[in-house]
C-alpha cells in the first residue's frame, strides 16, 4: 500500500506532521481522523527512485555498508526508526533521500522489506526475501549481520576480478597509445625520405606506409568506428544474450565455470541457511547466476524439483562433483553447509584460473608489443638498407 504524507492539528491545537499507510487518500483520511488528528493536508509523496537522477552515481559499496550498519544499531538496541534517521544523516544526494523514504514507510506501519521493494533497483530481490524472513523470525540483526557477510564476499570477488585485469588493461591501452603516436608523428616524417625516391620499396614498408596515411588523413574515421564497435557489441551482447553466455562456457581453461558454480553455491547456501523455502531459493539464485544458459538450467530444475526430484538429479551442466556434493548433502540433511563448503572451494579454484591466465597474458601482451615495434622497425630499415646497396 502507498504511504500519503499529511498534516493537521491535534484537539489541543498543536500542529502535527507524518505518514501513514492505506489504500487511498480517504482510507488515510479515516485512519489520521482515528488517532484523534484533525488533517489539513493528504498527499502521497514523490518516490525518490522516481525522480530524475542525471548525476546520480550508483555507489557499490552502499547496500553493504548500510546493511552492516543497520545490523549493529539493530543488535544494540537501537530502534528500526532511529537507526533508519542515523543511517540517511551519513548519506548524502540520492541515498540520503531513498532512505528518508523508506523511514517513512516504516513508520507509516509497513514493514522493512516492502519498504526496499520500492527500490528493486538497489535491494536485489534475494535481498528483500533475506529481510522478509528476518522480520518474521523476529531475527532481522542476525540475518542483516549474515547478509552483510555475504555482500563482502561478492564484492571480495569482484575486487580481485578487477585487479587481476588492471595490468593487461593498463598494458594495452599504453600499447595503442604508443602505437598511435608512432604512427601518426613519428613514421609519417621517416617515410616521407622513401615516398622522394623513386625506388620500389618493400612490401613491408608499403603496408606500414598505407597504415600511416589511415592514421594521419582517417583518425577520425577510427574513433567512429572504434565507438561504433563498441555500441555494437553492447546491443549484440543484450540481443544474444543467450549465445554469448554459451560461448562464454565453452571458453578454454573452464574460468567462468568456477565462478558461476561459486556464485550459485554461495548464494544458495545464503538463503537456505536463512530458512528460505528450496524453490524460491532456487529461483532467487538463479537471477544471481549472471549467465543465461546456466540460470535457464537451474530453472528447469526449480519445475523438476517442484514434481518430487531431488535437486541433485535435476541439475544439468553442472559437473559431476558439484552434483555430487549436492547428493550427499541432500542426504545428511546438510546442505547448506555442504553447498558453502563448495563454494569455498570453486572460489579458490577462480582464483588460481584467474592469477595463472593472468601471469601468462602479461609476458603474451608483451611479446606481441616486441613483435609490433619490430615490423615497424624493419619496415624502415629495410629501404635504408636499399638505399646504400644503390650509392655503393
Amino acid at each position: 500500500m502507498p504511504v500519503f504524507q499529511y498534516k493537521g492539528y491535534r484537539i489541543d491545537g498543536r500542529q502535527i506532521a507524518g505518514a501513514i499507510e492505506a489504500a487511498s487518500i480517504s482510507d488515510a483520511v479515516v485512519r489520521i481522523r482515528a488517532e484523534g488528528i484533525l488533517p489539513s493536508n493528504v498527499a502521497e509523496p514523490v518516490i525518490a527512485h522516481k525522480r530524475k537522477r542525471l548525476f546520480h552515481k550508483a555507489d557499490e559499496t552502499f547496500l553493504l555498508n548500510m546493511t552492516r550498519q543497520l545490523s549493529i544499531l539493530l543488535s544494540s538496541g537501537v530502534p528500526m526508526i532511529d537507526a533508519l534517521t542515523s543511517l540517511s544523516a551519513e548519506c548524502e544526494g540520492f541515498y540520503r533521500d531513498m532512505l528518508i523514504a523508506i523511514k517513512e514507510r516504516v513508520s507509516g506501519g509497513a514493514g522493512l522489506y516492502r519498504a526496499m521493494e520500492d527500490f528493486g533497483e538497489y535491494f536485489p530481490e534475494f535481498y528483500v526475501s533475506m529481510i522478509q524472513a528476518g522480520e518474521v523470525s523476529g531475527t532481522l540483526d542476525v540475518v542483516l549481520l549474515r547478509l552483510a557477510d555475504f555482500l563482502e564476499k561478492q564484492n571480495t570477488i569482484k575486487s580481485r576480478v578487477r585487479t587481476a585485469m588492471m595490468y593487461p588493461m593498463f598494458m594495452a591501452g599504453v600499447g595503442i597509445i604508443v602505437l598511435s603516436f608512432l604512427f601518426t608523428l613519428v613514421i609519417p616524417k621517416i617515410v616521407k625520405i622513401f615516398e622522394d625516391t623513386k625506388a620500389a620499396l618493400p612490401f613491408i614498408t608499403t603496408v606500414l606506409i598505407f597504415v600511416s596515411n589511415i592514421f594521419v588523413k582517417y583518425w577520425w574515421l577510427l574513433g567512429g568506428a572504434a565507438v561504433a564497435g563498441y555500441v555494437y557489441t553492447k546491443r549484440f551482447v543484450k540481443k544474444h544474450r543467450l549465445f554469448v553466455d554459451r560461448q562464454i562456457l565453452r571458453l578454454p581453461g573452464n574460468i567462468m565455470q568456477s565462478l558461476y558454480y561459486s556464485r550459485f553455491a554461495r548464494t544458495l547456501s545464503f538463503l537456505l541457511a536463512g530458512g528460505l523455502p528450496m524453490l524460491k531459493a532456487l529461483k532467487l539464485s538463479a537471477k544471481s547466476i549472471g549467465n543465461a544458459e546456466l540460470e535457464s538450467s537451474i530453472l528447469n530444475a526449480v519445475e523438476k524439483v517442484t514434481e518430487g526430484q531431488r535437486l541433485s538429479s535435476s541439475l544439468e551442466k553442472f559437473p559431476p562433483i558439484f552434483l555430487q556434493l549436492v547428493a550427499t548433502g541432500e542426504k545428511s540433511g546438510r546442505l547448506a553447509e555442504v553447498l558453502d563448503k563448495a563454494a569455498n572451494s570453486y572460489e579458490e579454484d577462480f582464483n588460481r584460473k584467474v592469477q595463472r591466465a593472468v601471469s601468462l597474458l602479461e609476458p603474451s601482451m608483451i611479446l606481441i608489443m616486441g613483435v609490433v615495434v619490430g615490423i615497424i622497425v624493419l619496415a624502415v630499415l629495410l629501404p635504408m638498407f636499399q638505399l646504400n646497396q644503390l650509392i655503393k
